[in-house]
């Protein structure tokens, strides 16, 4: 039985209106609301000793802001509405794949998104979260405009 809603949230009103979706399905079917920030990262950019060295406390640093700027006024906006468990993630990697990660490690009923995110250029160039994760979830997959 499915235990949760994951939503994948980047800072844009898109996601803040998945979000507010996700919400009012998770009381309406009694599920905790998983909301995650998803740091673009990958582990095979190619980086000095130096870099590397740097890494860790770099990422650390972006972790601490996406949870500042992106999820606690999230969580602390619909956590105003009472009747809600509410947990947050931040985590590095590639989007679609480590919110069907965090789907499938919550038992998720489905992945709530936003349908456009921060970056319009990004997405011309690498393709969208929302389309990456129709083809990658094994849950349903719920895109909010």
């Amino acid at each position: 039985m499915p235990e949760s809603i994951v939503v994948g949230l980047d800072g844009s009103e898109s996601s803040g209106r998945a979000a507010d979706a996700a919400a009012d399905a998770a009381r309406h079917h009694g599920l905790r609301l998983v909301l995650a920030c998803v740091v673009p990262w990958s582990p095979y950019s190619f980086t000095t000793a130096e870099e590397n060295e740097r890494r860790s406390v770099e990422k650390e640093r972006e972790a601490s802001d996406a949870r500042d700027r992106v999820l606690a006024p999230v969580a602390a906006r619909l956590a105003e509405a009472g009747d809600l468990r509410i947990e947050g993630v931040v985590r590095h990697g590639h989007p679609a794949e480590t919110l069907v990660t965090l789907a499938r490690e919550n038992d998720a009923a489905w992945i709530t998104v936003g349908r456009v995110g921060q970056s319009r250029v990004r997405t011309l160039l690498f393709g969208s979260t929302p389309s990456s994760l129709i083809q990658l979830s094994p849950v349903p997959v719920l895109v909010v405009p």
